[in-house]
């Protein structure tokens, strides 16, 4: 067998990073003899197999005709006469089309190796602009590697704003198009994922909640940065400096969503914009189908990120209120997962990215003291469903006042 390690697995070892998984391709072999050599098909749309005894995906060759729309519309041909060049060819950037063989030996007919110490992302032919989903994965690349200081290619740039304007992104099923996007916000730097988008025209097409944004001012006392997008861009930043929770960022991302919605006669001004933005949020959740727990915190999280930053000023019954809209009493990872997303917001702003934001302690104080009131004492008056409510909630709001009586804030 000619088995190649290619794709990820050798772009990741030139750079010196760990390679997390390995993916080969082989040359001149048929499905037939893959299966006599024990390898287990499971490619449904072309012969992938399983390796017998490391399970890593063996792929055979092959070449891709584009015969219709979309990410999806590719004949695959797969044959033992397709070599290991054509089979590169296929693939989207130089970084990704590199091989090895048994010996170590490096194979890169496209010029990976030298973009890759140059730091370009660049397409690899023209058959990149026939997969719209390669927009978003550039995109994605960008964020992933913007540390090491890699950028997109003008070329390939030019490239994905053809595509974007041949109105390929709306070819893009919502699923995928979802998949990449927590895929982008799993890296260090996920604004990138979006500034590249911008630059190409697919932010409007896909996320235009988010592109409306951009433009918007602030005022400048709260935001240095002004920018409404700017902020949004630098807020996610923070919360994957804050956590690996997709979740916990894409509230972040998608938390002042109705400023988007605010009329310009107010501007700077923002008064309102947590219930404005519901429904565009909810319309995106919708669009993309995003599972419920991203909903859920992203709707708390806009609802009520600004009571969390004005904790002092907030009376205890508001305080108890905010607890109980924000699943405080029943889920301490919900409430954990709100305060991470509204700390981002808070230092997601120009010059004040590492002020400390006690507010969150303060928020965790109130939280115990008003989960130390005992509801035995309100059973054994007799008090049950609204009534009981009623008084536990009363009892809550006595605990925090106390509480906020002990506390300098």
């Amino acid at each position: 067998m000619k088995v190649y390690l290619v794709g990820g697995a050798v772009r990741d070892q030139l750079l010196g990073l760990p390679v997390k998984e390995r993916d080969w391709v082989v040359v001149g072999e048929t499905p037939e003899s893959m299966e006599r050599r024990g390898f287990q098909q499971v490619g449904k749309d072309f012969p992938v197999f399983l390796h017998p005894t490391t399970h890593e995906e063996y792929a055979l060759a092959r070449t891709e005709r584009k015969v219709g729309p979309g990410h999806r519309g590719f004949v695959v041909h797969a044959a033992p006469d397709v070599t290991l060049e054509e089979d590169l060819r296929r693939r989207d950037l130089t970084l990704n089309a590199m091989a090895m063989d048994a010996e170590g030996r490096l194979i890169d007919p496209y010029g990976g190796a030298r973009d890759l110490e140059n730091r370009i992302l660049r397409h690899v032919s023209p058959a990149f602009a026939e997969d719209p989903l390669r927009v978003l994965r550039v995109a994605r690349f960008a964020a992933r590697f913007a540390g090491l200081g890699f950028s997109v290619a003008a070329e390939t740039m030019a490239l994905m704003r053809r595509i974007v304007g041949a109105g390929e992104m709306e070819t893009l099923t919502p699923e995928r198009v979802w998949q990449e996007l927590i895929k982008a916000l799993e890296q260090d730097t996920p604004a990138v994922f979006f500034q590249v988008l911008r630059e190409c025209g697919a932010n409007a097409r896909l996320f235009p909640e988010i592109e409306r944004l951009f433009g918007v001012p602030q005022p400048a006392k709260w935001h240095p940065e002004i920018d409404t997008g700017v902020h949004i861009l630098m807020v996610v930043n923070q919360a994957a400096r804050l956590t690996p929770d997709t979740v916990v960022r894409f509230a972040a991302l998608t938390h002042d969503l109705g400023k988007g919605l605010t009329p310009p006669d107010i501007w700077p001004g923002h008064r309102g914009h947590e219930t404005r933005g519901l429904e565009p949020l909810a319309e995106l959740c919708r669009r993309f189908k995003a599972p419920k727990a991203y909903y859920r915190l992203a709707e708390r999280v806009m609802r009520y990120h600004g009571h969390c930053h004005r904790v002092r000023e907030l009376r205890p019954g508001t305080i108890v209120d905010v607890l109980s809209g924000v699943n405080a009493f029943h889920d301490n990872q919900d409430f954990e997962q709100f305060l991470l997303a509204c700390m981002a917001d808070a230092l997601g702003r120009k010059g004040l990215e590492d002020r400390p934001y006690p507010q969150a302690d303060w928020w965790r104080a109130f939280r115990r003291a008003a989960m130390a009131v005992e509801t035995a004492p309100l059973l054994a008056k007799g008090l049950r469903g609204e009534a009981l409510g009623r008084e536990l909630r009363q009892d809550r709001i006595r605990a925090v006042a106390r509480e906020k009586g002990r506390l300098v804030i």
